[in-house]
């Protein structure tokens, strides 16, 4: 069962997000900042994180960044999410090495195709 890390400070977006990926199959874990994110990829291995951007401290792009830059985590698949629409920070995110970025609120239906893409995706 692959394991998705779900990242955001908004309990309500956890819980509906823990909610809608062990509907789909997968085992969860979740963090609400951007050190408990870090410590969470490391204590969990997660194969795919849900990262949102908006987090208290340690901003998803800083997470993003230093997950890029540690080889056991480089090609971790990470998908951003943000209730900012704006193109700036998709483009900001996708050269970070985002793998895929979805601006809240999303379709349930089409993150949770994202993410079995994405773990299709992983798999040698």
């Amino acid at each position: 069962m692959a394991k998705v890390l779900v990242v955001d400070d908004e309990p309500n977006i956890v819980l509906s997000l823990e909610f809608l990926m062990e509907q789909a199959g997968f085992e969860v874990v979740t963090a609400e900042d951007g050190e408990q994110a870090l410590a969470r990829v490391d204590d969990t291995q997660p194969d795919l994180l849900l990262l949102d951007i908006s987090l208290p401290g340690i901003s998803g792009f800083d997470v993003l960044e230093r997950l890029r830059g540690q080889e056991a985590t480089a090609h971790l698949p990470i998908i951003m999410l943000t209730a900012h629409g704006r193109d700036v920070e998709r483009e900001k995110g996708m050269a970070l090495g985002a793998d895929d970025y979805i601006t809240k609120p999303f379709s349930t239906q089409s993150l949770v195709e994202k993410v079995k893409a994405l773990l299709i995706e992983e798999q040698p």
